[in-house]
């Protein structure tokens, strides 16, 4: 059974900083793609970052370039999204995602993802 578990939200004020977990079971990131995705109240889920499965190439999206960082540690079978510099309109519910499809090229729409987490809040407020 595949699970992916989020962890690492919160409130903060902003300009400062997050370090989101996504802790995969039952599959390997050897072989599985990871994306980020967010969404807040009234609006569509959009990509934020994801990472291949193979060469561990990393992508972006423009809001978040420059901000975010995604890492991922293949022998605990964890990803990482360091967000720093965080602004109000980053607030939202992010979630992970696990795709077995190669290659990754981008950051695929949420539907060529096939195993989601149950999301972790992040608040940036004064």
């Amino acid at each position: 059974q595949v699970q992916l578990v989020e962890s690492g939200g919160g409130l903060v004020q902003p300009g400062g900083s997050l370090r989101l977990s996504c802790a995969a079971s039952g599959i390997s990131l050897n072989y599985y793609a990871i994306g980020w995705f967010r969404q807040a109240p009234g609006k569509e889920r959009e990509g934020v970052s994801s990472i291949s499965s193979s060469d561990g190439g990393t992508y972006y999206a423009n809001a978040v370039k420059g901000r975010f960082t995604i890492t991922k540690d293949n022998v605990k079978n964890i990803v990482f999204l360091q967000m720093n510099s965080l602004r109000p309109e980053d607030t939202a519910v992010y979630y992970c995602a696990a795709t077995g499809k190669t290659p990754v090229i981008g950051i695929p729409p949420p539907g060529e993802y096939a195993h989601w987490g149950q999301g972790t809040q992040v608040t940036v407020s004064s």
